[in-house]
């Protein structure tokens, strides 16, 4: 699995760390899936687990997903 992008909905409990409606790189990690977890770059640069239900994935064409990673 690659990165992926996703849009923060909620920041309930992590206002300093997540911004609503901004886009994140969100990082494989199949531990942390199993258990309702989402391993995301953060506004201090650092990957930290979060819960999943404060992401949505989103899905953009390749040329645009590729541009956002490249600027990460």
């Amino acid at each position: 699995m690659s990165k992926q992008l996703v849009v923060c909905v909620k920041n309930d409990g992590f206002l300093v760390s997540l911004e609503r409606r901004k886009i994140y790189v969100a990082l494989p990690d199949a531990q942390a899936e199993k258990n309702g977890m989402t391993r995301v770059v953060d506004e201090s640069g650092e990957d930290y687990l979060y819960p999943s239900k404060l992401f949505r994935a989103i899905l953009l064409p390749v040329a645009l997903k590729r541009a956002i990673l490249d600027a990460a």
